[in-house]
């Protein structure tokens, strides 16, 4: 069995606001790599396309200095790898140390390397201290074409 310490995590801070701009930053990188020089749909509605809910608890006493690193993290992830679709991550409203992160990935390959950056290495041997429980989900899309309506959304609501 796969322990948690060898699964993956991404996430930006909301400052209380339930859009703020380090969100609305993130989803229109995410939307523009996407868009202009990521995934295209016939590739997104194939088997390629790998789509992900990791489920993370945390413990209270390293929230914010988690959401710092993990802004960093996500951050870093959508600008620099052409792999990464999105990483858009949230937390409970009703227990804000559970998140769930939604990640996006062009391959399977891609979110290999995804691993293997020394951004999401930073990230996870950062935050290993930090994490009470991770779970990841493996989803398939049902309407991967639907995802460029999102994101030209996203894009067109900056």
């Amino acid at each position: 069995m796969t322990s948690w310490k060898d699964k993956p995590m991404g996430l930006p801070k909301t400052h209380g606001h339930p859009f703020p701009n380090p969100i609305r930053k993130f989803v229109a990188v995410a939307a523009t790599t996407f868009l202009l020089g990521g995934v295209n749909v016939a590739q997104a509605q194939g088997q390629e396309l790998m789509v992900r809910i990791s489920e993370i608890e945390v413990d209270a006493k390293y929230l914010e200095q988690y959401k710092a690193i993990l802004e960093d993290e996500a951050e870093a992830s959508v600008r620099l790898e052409p792999g990464v679709i999105a990483i858009f991550p949230m937390y409970r409203r009703e227990k804000d140390t559970e998140f769930r992160i939604l990640e996006m990935y062009a391959s399977r390959e891609a979110y290999e390397a995804h691993l293997k950056t020394p951004h999401f290495q930073k990230y996870k041997s950062g935050t290993l201290h930090m994490v009470k429980s991770l779970k990841l989900v493996d989803m398939q899309p049902l309407d991967a074409a639907t995802m460029t309506r999102i994101f030209r959304k996203s894009i067109n609501n900056q």
